[in-house]
């Protein structure tokens, strides 16, 4: 069986674990997709798993919250609650708040 774009979404993102963010960017590239943020957005916006699949752990590549369905202080007050910070709209501690997918190299 193959999965949707949408579904590859959702399966790496449940990865992330609270007390972490990731980039539409980074998840983009995670499920194959270099340059497909916007796609990774659209996917995320129709979201029928939240929370269990956290949509709200991702942000954009410099640190703003960006979207989200239920609102952005919606946003901000769920990842409060999983210990990240937000000061005028951006992570605080950003880089270190990253997760880093794990790069499989297949070619060893």
């Amino acid at each position: 069986m193959t999965l949707s774009f949408s579904e590859k979404v959702y399966s790496k993102l449940k990865l992330v674990p609270p007390g972490y963010i990731v980039t539409y960017a980074s998840l983009a590239k995670a499920v194959g997709s270099i340059g497909g943020s916007r796609a990774v957005g659209n996917a995320l916006n129709k979201n029928p798993n939240a929370p269990k699949v956290p949509c709200h752990r991702v942000v954009c590549s410099d640190g703003k919250v960006g979207g989200y369905a239920f609102g952005v202080n919606k946003k901000i007050e769920i990842l409060k609650n999983e210990g990240i910070t937000v000061v005028n709209g951006k992570v605080v501690g950003f880089e270190k708040k990253k997760w880093k997918f794990r790069q499989i190299n297949l070619l060893k």
